[in-house]
């Protein structure tokens, strides 16, 4: 159970909600990239504009999601249960989740975040 988060890393926000995921992630299973580096459009089989509209998470198993579902199954690697995951496949519950992260995502730079990853490494954001 893990994989790769795909986040805006020039989004102060973006770079704030991927360093609480680490921190929460306690046994090293997932791993994160920003989408500005080099390769990763390429690599995640996801164009440019999708991945600046959602963040997308790279399942070790080859699969891959974004938006909502993708922070539920990225929580559930961090965390190692499967609790999120369960939680976002309850009737109703994807779709409003589905509706705030839109909304989320919209207006990220208007939320409280931290220096955006890309500033402060610039070397993993080509």
């Amino acid at each position: 159970m893990g994989g790769t988060l795909i986040f805006d890393g020039e989004c102060g926000f973006c770079t704030r909600s991927r360093n609480v995921l680490v921190r929460l992630d306690r046994r090293h299973r997932v791993s994160t990239v920003p989408f500005q580096g080099r390769g990763v459009p390429e690599g995640a089989g996801v164009g440019r504009d999708e991945l600046a509209r959602a963040v997308y998470w790279l399942d070790d198993d080859g699969s891959r999601c974004a938006g909502a579902e993708a922070v539920n199954v990225a929580l559930s690697a961090a965390l190692g249960t499967a609790v999120p995951r369960r939680i976002y496949r309850v009737p109703g519950v994807r779709q409003l989740q589905d509706a705030v992260y839109r909304w989320v995502s919209d207006n990220r730079h208007r939320f409280p975040g931290t220096t955006p990853w890309c500033t402060t490494h610039p070397e993993s954001c080509g």
